[in-house]
């Protein structure tokens, strides 16, 4: 699967999970912002930094996606592999990670 490709099926399972993708450009915030997901007044949103590149987007939403239970959804092969190689503790079923931060 050519990764432009792969970077819509991670998306689009993470809507799956009920979890919106967004992407913004954090040059213009004046601050040191990183990718990641979090939760907004009870929503999970991955934010992601548009200038990355895809490569670095595809590592960032895989890692995340590939922490959380996956097993009730289904997830094209080629993307369950990857999520298998990415996965770790942590997500919305309500730990938080590192990249997981929790906003009122």
């Amino acid at each position: 699967m050519k990764a432009p490709q792969l970077y819509e099926e991670l998306k689009h399972l993470a809507e799956k999970l009920d979890i919106t993708v967004a992407e913004h450009s954090f040059k213009a915030t004046g601050t040191r912002a990183r990718s990641g997901l979090c939760k907004v007044h009870e929503r999970w949103y991955f934010i992601m930094d548009k200038n990355r590149r895809l490569s670095e987007k595809i590592d960032l939403l895989s890692e995340c996606l590939g922490s959380l239970d996956t097993e009730a959804v289904f997830v094209v092969p080629t993307v369950r592999e990857l999520l298998q190689k990415k996965g770790a503790a942590g997500g919305p079923d309500g730990t938080e990670t590192e990249r997981a931060v929790k906003i009122s």
